[in-house]
């Protein structure tokens, strides 16, 4: 199962399964509740709606590290950016 995600700037992500992918395939994540870990487990990103924000009230939690994988690249368009509270996240 593939779900689409958004950064904040509109940017596409690609959800398959829990694994978090950006528009060039790049392993950039993984989803725990609605929160995302980059691979050295630091928190990177929580999910609001369909955004990945980074939120710095959120940044103290913890996941675990794991070993990235490759996904295909997205030829998905952005979509319009937000104005939500948070910073860009995977920059």
């Amino acid at each position: 199962m593939s779900e689409r995600l958004y950064i904040k700037n509109g940017a596409p992500l690609k959800l398959s399964g829990d694994n978090v992918f950006d528009r060039n395939g790049r392993h950039v994540g993984r989803r725990r509740g609605n929160k995302i870990y980059a691979p050295n487990g630091r928190y990177a990103a929580t999910i609001v709606g369909d955004r990945a924000v980074y939120r710095s009230t959120d940044s103290a939690s913890v996941g675990s590290p794991f070993a990235t994988s490759a996904s295909a690249g997205s030829a998905s368009a952005d979509r319009a950016g937000s104005a939500m509270w948070g910073d860009e996240p995977f920059t």
